[in-house]
């Protein structure tokens, strides 16, 4: 397998606020995120060749059109459910490496709210057996956590106050970013004593339904300079998608709903290119879909980040605080932004972005670091889409 390592460069991100931005339309939100993008890598609209745009519910690759006045421009829709822009950035990083553009933007959006649904829409034209399976997406993740409570022998309570403090965490860190759904800290008694949605998660181990959107400028690495001196590189990007129906577990035997395979194959791909070999010692923050408390608590492990059935020992110690040897969603995940599905996965490399640039603000880490990982992952336990991106400093 080759390599994408330092062959592409971020020279620009921005992103929309991310809320129910029930007075804006896609095109305004689109516009919103890539005119920051423009301002922050210093070039003219025109100066774009091409173009990526994700989501999975609000529109074709027209929209983006409309929304930056572009006319017979190269674009392409890119859909992966919940890692759709991250699969979009992931695509035109081969183009860019090519060498067939120089300059592209890739951006990502969502009008959840639009939709009048509590939870997210299900895409028509599944399998019936998949479609008839298929429950919450609480509910499937409420499995995954009394699962891992029973495989690690943690009582039910002392689970769910594990679950918990990853709310605390990323509600912290969410009061701390100007442009998330949710400003608020959150206290462990209040996110212990919620309401309950699927047992053991609470209304606040639950992400909330946003609006909202997302943009990137890449170049290749040696044009970089050309724009600023704190580009931030591409090291690595990995993609794994399972089938369907492994949620069906009269077909399917062999999962154990506490691990998630393509987060760990995504994984592997992106750090055999970016040269990592120890993950915990050698990523110095990362952003992780943290759709409920319990895929944050999952991607710990996946990500190599603390050994099977370890993340409680790592939680307890504080170890993904701001403050921490391993900052995880540093800016409050999709737990305080919320999660405009196609709009997600670039909003988790902005942080990561701003973060090795040392441009976080208040929430930034006290040494920047040399390796940030943003996951994305679509879908729920045991069947989804995973991209695991490496960002990285210039040498």
């Amino acid at each position: 397998m080759g390599d994408i390592k330092d062959k592409v460069a971020i020279i620009g991100m921005g992103i929309s606020k991310f809320a129910e931005n029930y007075a804006m339309g896609s095109e305004e939100m689109i516009a919103d995120a890539a005119y920051e993008a423009y301002a922050d890598a210093g070039i003219d609209p025109k100066d774009i060749e091409a173009a990526w745009g994700a989501n999975t519910m609000s529109g074709c690759a027209a929209v983006l059109a409309q929304a930056l006045n572009w006319h017979n421009k190269p674009i392409s829709r890119h859909e992966l459910a919940c890692a759709s822009s991250a699969d979009a950035m992931r695509n035109a990083s081969f183009a860019v490496a090519s060498g067939m553009y120089d300059i592209v933007l890739v951006s990502g959006w969502e009008k959840c709210k639009d939709t009048g649904f509590a939870g997210l829409d299900n895409p028509p034209g599944g399998h019936p057996i998949f479609m008839n399976f298929v429950g919450t997406g609480p509910g499937l993740f409420a499995l995954t956590a009394t699962r891992y409570f029973h495989r690690y022998g943690l009582e039910p309570l002392e689970g769910k106050r594990t679950l918990g403090k990853i709310a605390v965490k990323n509600h912290h860190n969410g009061s701390l970013s100007p442009k998330a759904h949710f400003r608020k800290e959150m206290s462990l008694e209040t996110v212990m004593n919620a309401p309950v949605i699927a047992w053991p998660l609470g209304l606040f181990d639950c992400c909330p339904v946003t609006d909202g959107a997302s943009a990137a400028i890449l170049t290749r690495a040696d044009l970089a300079k050309k724009f600023k001196d704190d580009y931030v590189l591409i090291k690595g990007v990995g993609n794994a998608v399972s089938r369907r129906d492994l949620y069906n577990v009269r077909l399917i035997h062999d999962y154990d709903y506490i691990h998630f395979p393509q987060t760990e194959e995504a994984a592997r791909q992106a750090y055999e290119q970016a040269g990592i070999k120890d993950p915990r010692k050698e990523v110095g923050v990362s952003n992780v879909h943290d759709c409920f408390t319990i895929s944050e608590l999952v991607t710990y492990e996946g990500l190599g980040f603390s050994p099977h059935g370890g993340a409680k020992e790592d939680i307890d110690a504080g170890t993904f605080t701001l403050e921490g040897d391993l900052p995880v969603n540093s800016d409050g995940g999709l737990k305080a932004f919320g999660h405009p599905i196609g709009a997600s996965g670039l909003r988790m490399m902005l942080e990561i972005y701003k973060q090795i640039q040392g441009k976080a603000g208040d929430r930034q880490i006290k040494n920047p670091p040399k390796f940030g990982v943003a996951h994305a992952q679509g879908g729920n336990p045991g069947a989804h889409q995973c991209v695991v991106t490496v960002l990285g400093a210039r040498d």
